[in-house]
């Protein structure tokens, strides 16, 4: 199953004055468009790059535009933060996604269930497991290598460690790093952004937390999950 956006069209980015608002150029027309990624992304959106954007017929929406997806050199990049949640969701329901060592046939699947003061992408139930997912979106890359965060992300770090908790009391937990892009090499935490991160990621992972991570098939209108990539810690 893919996840499909509608009404998509290319354009030239040429500025970002904040996280949330870029102009792009769309036919020789600037229009103000919608950035659907928070991250710094600076190594992505340069003045000239094409992009993608999403067009909107809802009236009441301040930019018609969202950008989706950028490209950089021969691959191109999904952008869209909310992306992976989605098709990390439907990979599970489908079966297309298998969680390795989740016993049992899936009975349950819920988005968004809160653990202590966390609220992970995804809660699970078999017959025999319960189990919380967190999904991170990853967008970096540098030589076919794949980093996340771009930004220190404390949020994240504490995502980290209630799942640790959540490990230790009898819960299967993953941590599922979505690669907005194909032919990577392998994914590993960016130490140089957030070195707490990177440590948090070591110390979960040698206590119960599965770090896992896959790529994923894009084009300007679809995204789908790919295949497993290796991760290195």
């Amino acid at each position: 199953m893919k996840m499909k956006y509608l009404n998509c069209m290319k354009a030239t980015f040429i500025s970002r004055p904040n996280r949330f608002i870029a102009y792009c150029e769309i036919e020789g027309q600037e229009v103000k468009v919608h950035v659907k990624n928070t991250g710094r992304c600076k190594e992505l959106l340069i003045p000239g790059v094409t992009v993608y954007l999403e067009h909107s017929d809802n009236p009441n929406r301040k930019t018609a535009y969202s950008l989706i997806a950028v490209q950089k050199g021969e691959r191109l990049i999904n952008m869209d933060s909310q992306a992976p949640n989605k098709v990390v969701y439907e990979a599970l329901q489908n079966g297309s996604l298998c969680l390795p060592g989740l016993e049992g046939t899936i009975t349950l699947i819920r988005p968004e269930k809160t653990y202590k003061e966390s609220r992970f992408d995804v809660y699970l139930e078999t017959e025999v497991e319960r189990a919380f997912v967190e999904v991170k979106g990853v967008t970096l890359e540098e030589d076919g290598i794949v980093r996340f965060p771009d930004a220190p992300t404390e949020r994240g770090k504490k995502h980290l460690y209630e799942l640790m908790d959540a490990s230790e009391k009898g819960y299967k937990a993953y941590v599922v790093f979505v690669i907005q892009m194909e032919g990577v090499l392998y994914f590993t935490p960016n130490r140089i952004t957030h070195a707490a991160f990177a440590d948090a990621v070591a110390e979960v992972s040698r206590k119960g937390v599965q770090i896992l991570a896959y790529d994923c098939q894009v084009t300007p209108d679809t995204l789908v999950l790919g295949q497993p990539v290796p991760v290195k810690i």
